[in-house]
């Protein structure tokens, strides 16, 4: 589909009286009206915005990953070290056995080193 361009027809009057042809003393003038369109420009680019291109390029490095796995491995081995508490008879009570050393200090120790790893591989660039 083509656009047309559209005239515009100004009359004026003619206080010059030097043209002739003009009997009632005004003047016909067309005026092309049609705008000029230009391309759009991205106003952000304008600003100095930055231009991200699209890359296929991962968040996470291969170090990232290694150590995020060495992370969750020391948690899991947090969790499994503070298993366990039963007694071997019903009847008894063995404090040693619930408030162990392996349970109340080990098991923690390895969870947040496992917490404190994770943060570090995600924040490692």
């Amino acid at each position: 589909m083509s656009k047309k361009s559209k005239k515009k027809v100004v009359v004026t009057k003619d206080t010059s009286k030097a043209n002739p042809e003009s009997k009632s003393g005004t003047k016909k003038v067309s005026v092309n009206t049609k705008k000029k369109v230009t391309p759009t420009v991205s106003r952000n680019t304008k600003r100095g915005a930055v231009t991200s291109s699209r890359n296929d390029e991962m968040i996470f490095g291969r170090s990232n990953y290694i150590l995020m796995a060495a992370g969750v491995a020391l948690i899991a081995l947090g969790m499994i070290l503070m298993l366990g508490g039963w007694m071997p008879d019903n009847n008894t009570w063995d404090d040693d056995i619930i408030y162990s050393t392996r349970r109340t200090v080990l098991a923690p120790f390895c969870i947040l080193a496992g917490l404190s790893i994770e943060v570090f591989a995600i924040f490692k660039k």
